[in-house]
């Protein structure tokens, strides 16, 4: 299947048969991750192609994350994505894009002077989430509960491949994080976005509120700690602390804390990895500053 640049192409035909009398302009290449590649069509619509290989299950996961934008626009407080229109044959779903700019994209040093502000905030979006029934969304998205144990063995695994690149100062406080026994497992499993790192959030960088949260394709029944580890490993430990103050969802806050922290440094090697991988400079960049909170010399705070 062709990706990248090479799908421009296919980006004015799709819109031209889903969309007649649309005049396409410019097609610029958005991101590309592990799952999807994604275009803007003049500076107003998403264009996104699924890189699912097998055709069938490429069209059934288009197919299902138009059903899930629906449902998560029915519960959540912030604004998500509204399908206008799908080509279940391609895996591609295109949407009019939120307002706002990807919380990555912001500037290091005004990002960290908000982080108070937009973390309360997005404590209260996994509040409404892991509110919804189980039931509600189980027909809409997979559960995601892979062992914590797996997890460890994959991080182990992932930094002999990205070992180079780790500061040799923090490598002691890695190598001991990945000789710990991980924490015990959820109890209860939750509805959540599953995905919550900062290139999913949108901000007014004026007035720096949060306008939107974008990428649904990870959503998951799964562990209530996954997207507060994201938050720990992308903002830092004052915007775990002020989103879990705001949490109202009946949990032990204390379990839910080790955990997250668990899957940040976990998710921080996988980031490394995958910029390393890609040359997008910006998940290294952020990734190589958030090893100074999560594995500082004197051990994890």
């Amino acid at each position: 299947m062709r990706q990248g640049h090479e799908r421009a192409a296919d980006v004015r035909d799709v819109v031209a048969a889903q969309m007649p009398g649309y005049r396409v302009g410019s097609v610029v290449l958005l991101g590309e991750g592990e799952d999807n590649v994604a275009f803007q069509v003049d500076d107003e619509l998403i264009v996104r192609f699924g890189k699912e290989s097998d055709a069938a299950e490429r069209a059934l996961r288009v197919r299902d994350e138009a059903r899930l934008l629906g449902a998560v626009a029915d519960v959540s407080p912030l604004p998500v994505p509204e399908p206008s229109f799908t080509d279940a044959e391609q895996g591609c779903l295109a949407y009019f894009k939120l307002p706002g700019l990807p919380l990555i994209d912001a500037d290091p040093r005004e990002r960290s002077a908000h982080v108070g502000s937009i973390a309360g905030v997005l404590g209260e979006f996994l509040a409404a989430l892991h509110a919804v029934p189980v039931g509600r969304m189980a027909g809409l998205v997979e559960t995601d509960d892979e062992p914590m144990a797996v997890w460890l063995e994959e991080s182990a695994q992932i930094y002999a491949t990205i070992i180079e690149t780790v500061p040799p100062e923090r490598r002691p406080a890695v190598e001991a994080f990945l000789d710990t026994p991980p924490p015990d497992g959820p109890r209860e499993l939750v509805f959540s976005h599953n995905d919550l790192g900062i290139e999913h959030v949108l901000i007014d960088p004026v007035k720096w509120a949060v306008t939107g949260v974008i990428d649904w394709s990870d959503a998951a029944i799964t562990d209530p700690a996954r997207d507060f580890g994201l938050l720990y490993r992308d903002l830092g430990s004052a915007a775990l602390d002020r989103a879990l103050d705001v949490y109202r969802h009946g949990a032990d806050l204390g379990e839910i804390r080790v955990r997250a922290g668990f899957y940040a440094r976990c998710g921080v090697l996988e980031d490394m990895a995958y910029g390393l991988e890609t040359g997008f400079s910006v998940y290294l960049d952020k990734s190589l500053a958030a090893l100074e909170w999560l594995f500082p010399e004197d051990g994890p705070h």
